[in-house]
């Protein structure tokens, strides 16, 4: 019997052998109820956090241990990369509910070892057929207020997470989603241990979670967060994931929970005396959701091969014109990204990621349909010609001004081309989460999902136990710039843009990196700083992961995390003109460095969100 064969007839014995002991140790001390009633089996104290790990047989990274160890019984047992991920992912929709699961939607960048090829599945959430471009303008003409509908059924896109992992099974895993979702339904249905992490994010969407009572019976106890170390179930989840094994994802697209999503978005069930806007979501748009399968954004970077997530995402593209841009800043200065200081590598970054910004905002959307607008210009936005010709507003000794005005990607390029407006920055939220796999067979996974921002759009659906996503924030309200067209306006079953941007990296045709991270629009900085740290910077992986970040998307300010701002660099980029605005944390982030034929660096946060989870089959002692 083949290892694959094996592990399809035990049916995931080892995971649950090992989520079995993890769930058994300590008393069910948590509360109980109708979302995790009765005392059950169970848990224990909650796996350790390592950030780094180098092994062999595999290897997983993500923000929690539980989904990673689920990850790497995966592997262990015989399973791809692939399997691993849709695992981990389903568990995550368990443990890291507020930043991804069922009620929203991804992007899933695979490399195939057998083929050498980097394809992708757009698991974007789709607005409703009713919607138009004016759908989030009030009758007085100007946008509604951001807060508002993010807590709204009027924000919630068609989830396609669920459509992302079936795709995903089929296409490039080994086994199907009976058993890929098990793990993650027991983890739900015994409970897992309260991190500080989970409790943290819970406290701030206190607030939110009380305007809807499905969500606050569920997350809160009495009223607020679950205390560290008490045991949460969502038995509701393990009953919907048990559907969804038994019965297919037609349960859930065309079934009782598809009917639950639509009766819930168009009718939120709320707190007495709270009103919120209604959707417009339909059975027909549900059950006419589908994943597709695509293919990636790509640039050269130092001979490495860079590929991303394409369109609805911004984000490939937008990392490759970074990448690009910081190229043509080598040759328009005579000087190498190594060989510069902290700071004017920080300068660099800065300028190269406001300037891909300004681009990305006026050219990057869901186009079709939108007047004036063509199409999405992704082979001219991703060239180095393009990037040389935007290069030449870069200046050593200053920032520019903000908001820098966008290019025109037009295929005739100057030394220094015309500009456009200068467009200001969008809003968005800054949650999502993020997970890497890859197997011992060269295939690797990098795979970003969301529910949009922390909490989603608060709104929890009756009996099922998972958030629906305010995913359609991220289009923009109204144009950004009155007489230009805006190419992330709402429309009929139009995705809004996202910055999602999960990246693998290949050296001579040979996986090499696998890199990504949670954050809004931030996820675009991250993923070029992790990639430039650790290839121009000489950063340990681990180090890439956890260095201080700059977040600069063409804004009056940069972000910066981590004591940056504060700092003797920080102090020196303001004397070239940067204005910082100091955060708590920008992301959090992981990684994978595929080191030869099944050796692996696994990396994760050390600080941010209480530290990451990196794993591998077998560690080097």
């Amino acid at each position: 019997m083949s290892a694959s064969s094996k592990f399809l007839a035990v049916g995931l014995a080892g995971v649950l052998g090992v989520t079995g002991a993890v769930l058994g140790g300590v008393p069910a001390a948590a509360h109980d109820g109708r979302h995790d009633g009765g005392r059950g089996s169970p848990v224990t104290a909650e796996l350790p956090k390592v950030p780094t790990m180098t092994g062999s047989g595999g290897a997983v990274s993500s923000v929690d241990p539980l989904a990673s160890q689920v990850g790497i019984d995966v592997l262990e047992r015989g399973g791809n990369a692939a399997d691993a991920a849709v695992a981990m992912a389903a568990t995550l929709g368990v443990t890291e509910p507020y930043s991804a699961g069922i009620g929203g939607g991804g992007f899933f960048v695979h490399y195939d070892a057998r083929t050498g090829e980097v394809s992708t599945i757009d698991g974007r959430e789709t607005a409703p057929a009713t919607y138009t471009e004016d759908e989030f303008v009030g009758t007085d003409g100007e946008p509604l207020d951001f807060e508002t509908v993010v807590r709204s059924g009027k924000a919630v896109g068609v989830p396609g997470t669920l459509a992302t992992w079936e795709v995903a099974a089929e296409e490039f895993g080994t086994m199907d989603l009976h058993r890929l979702l098990r793990p993650a339904e027991r983890i739900a249905h015994r409970g897992f241990v309260v991190d500080e992490n989970f409790q943290k994010q819970t406290a701030e969407n206190a607030e939110k979670f009380r305007l809807f009572p499905e969500s606050a019976e569920l997350f809160l106890r009495d009223g607020e967060a679950p205390e560290v170390g008490t045991v949460f179930r969502n038995r509701d989840l393990a009953r919907t994931y048990h559907t969804i094994r038994h019965r297919g994802t037609e349960a859930f697209y065309e079934g009782s929970i598809a009917a639950a999503i639509v009766d819930e978005s168009r009718e939120p069930t709320t707190a007495e005396g709270v009103d919120v806007l209604g959707g417009e979501m339909t059975a027909e748009d549900i059950s006419s959701y589908e994943a597709v399968p695509g293919e990636p954004t790509h640039t050269d970077y130092r001979g490495l091969d860079v590929y991303g997530m394409g369109l609805p995402s911004s984000g490939g593209i937008t990392v490759a014109e970074t990448l690009n841009l910081l190229e043509a800043y080598d040759e328009r200065t005579g000087t190498g990204l190594s060989e510069v200081s902290e700071t004017q590598y920080l300068h660099r970054f800065a300028e190269a990621t406001a300037t891909a910004f300004a681009d990305r905002n006026r050219w990057i959307g869901d186009v079709e349909g939108v007047e004036g607008v063509e199409g999405v210009p992704v082979e001219e936005l991703t060239s180095q010609e393009f990037a040389d010709e935007r290069a030449c507003l870069f200046d050593p000794a200053a920032a520019q001004d903000r908001p820098i005005p966008f290019g025109e990607p037009d295929g005739d390029y100057a030394e220094c081309g015309t500009s456009g407006a200068r467009q200001p920055e969008p809003a968005g939220g800054v949650s999502t989460t993020h997970l890497n796999v890859a197997d011992r067979w060269g295939n690797v996974v990098s795979y970003t999902l969301t529910i949009e921002q922390t909490g989603g759009s608060g709104i929890t659906v009756p009996d099922h136990g998972f958030l629906l996503n305010n995913e359609l924030t991220d289009f923009n309200f109204a144009p950004l710039t009155p007489g230009v067209p805006d190419p992330n306006l709402p429309g009929p079953g139009k995705k809004p843009r996202s910055s999602m941007s999960p990246t693998i990296v290949l050296k001579d045709g040979e996986p090499w990196m696998s890199v990504g991270t949670p954050g809004g629009a931030t996820i675009i900085t991250t993923v070029g700083q992790i990639i430039t740290g650790h290839v121009d910077r000489d950063l340990a992986l681990v180090d890439a992961v956890a260095a201080p970040r700059l977040s600069s998307r063409n804004g009056a300010s940069a972000g910066a995390d981590l004591g940056l701002a504060e700092s003797a660099t920080g102090a020196e980029l303001g004397a070239l003109g940067h204005e910082l605005t100091d955060l708590e944390w920008i992301g959090n982030a992981s990684a994978i460095r595929i080191l030869g034929h099944d050796r692996f660096v696994a990396a994760a946060e050390t600080e941010r969100g209480f530290g990451g989870s990196a794993m591998v089959v077998r560690p080097e002692r």
